[in-house]
């Protein structure tokens, strides 16, 4: 019973910490790019005022529409999204359900926000949001390769090292809190190292096409498509979707730091107890900031939008080369020692 209390306690906790972050450091995202471009800018707190917004218009459903493909496509997408954060470890606290899930299935959960917005684009019945849907299908096949070669290489690293002496013997094989318990970069030498700052390039080159945001926002080009996947929708489905792209974006930024950047500070600094895991857990939130601003912030303002065939042609060859070539470097790096 206690159990059951402190797993749906925890959940809402993670839930409202996961949605206030996420639209604070969209806010910060939002901030930073304006001032990189020589504006102003909005208010740091202005996601929240849109969200509201949002949530208080009427909720239109086209009469061509699929509606409860339509309703439901926002629902899945926001409900994916927030899942993932059940899952990852937040500086010295061990993840909600560290115990059940691993990296594939934390992939499976990050791929459905874009399904969700395909179907969801088909079932509106616009054919601005159709040719939208056909461009994220498109992207989706390309960046997944990359991103699968980049996982393939820290799971099989991490594999080496099993065992009952292992540092992440206490947790699942491939889940997040292995990797926060045994840093991938402690398990190689120099030739491994050099694939594993390749491994982390191709995943940072991923995260903007997973969030469909500049260069890569093809499918939704407000110019040429009247917002693509998104034209139809509004109101309350709209800020859903609003919700799960921003958490998305915390979401990947946190994968990266619990993958290639689990450090603390609370080791360096001799502390224990509670303070440990407090600067422990305000570092770790500092870190993914950090990343979501080099990996999503620097993009969306130093590049134009690229064509969905340039897309295609970035994830299939410079890309998914950059991950493979990584994976064998840590491959050699395992049979040369």
């Amino acid at each position: 019973m206690l159990g059951a209390l402190w797993l749906i306690g925890g959940g809402l906790a993670a839930i409202v910490l996961g949605l206030v972050l996420a639209l604070l450091f969209k806010g910060i995202d939002r901030k930073l790019a304006a001032r990189l471009q020589g504006r102003i800018g909005p208010p740091v707190w202005q996601p929240f005022w849109d969200l509201r917004k949002l949530l208080l218009k009427e909720t239109i459903v086209p009469e061509n529409s699929i509606p409860w493909l339509f309703n439901f496509a926002p629902v899945l997408a926001l409900a994916a999204t927030l899942t993932v954060l059940f899952y990852l470890p937040l500086g010295n606290l061990w993840p909600l359900l560290g115990q059940e899930g691993d990296l594939i299935l934390i992939l499976y959960l990050l791929t459905l926000p874009a399904v969700a917005m395909v179907v969801g684009g088909f079932a509106s019945g616009s054919p601005y949001a159709a040719v939208g849907a056909q461009r994220e299908m498109v992207m989706m096949m390309s960046y997944e390769f990359p991103l699968a070669a980049v996982m393939i290489t820290l799971a099989w690293k991490l594999s080496l090292t099993a065992g009952a002496g292992a540092a992440w013997a206490g947790a699942p094989p491939f889940s997040l809190a292995a990797f926060s318990l045994c840093p991938v970069w402690g398990t190689v030498e120099l030739a491994g190292g050099v694939g594993l700052v390749l491994a982390l390039a191709a995943l940072v080159m991923v995260t903007p096409a997973e969030l469909s945001n500049l260069p890569f926002d093809a499918p939704e080009a407000h110019e040429e498509l009247a917002g693509g996947l998104l034209a139809e929708y509004s109101g309350r489905n709209l800020a859903l979707f609003y919700l799960a792209d921003a958490v998305k974006t915390l979401v990947l930024a946190a994968l990266i730091v619990a993958l290639f950047f689990p450090y603390g500070l609370s080791g360096p600094l001799s502390l224990g107890g509670w303070w440990a895991v407090l600067v422990d857990f305000v570092f770790f939130w500092v870190k993914v900031l950090a990343v979501m601003l080099a990996a999503v912030t620097y993009f969306r303002v130093v590049l134009a939008r690229f064509k969905i065939d340039q897309i295609a042609y970035a994830y299939w060859m410079p890309v998914l080369g950059i991950s493979v070539v990584g994976l064998v470097l840590v491959a050699l790096d395992h049979f040369l020692i």
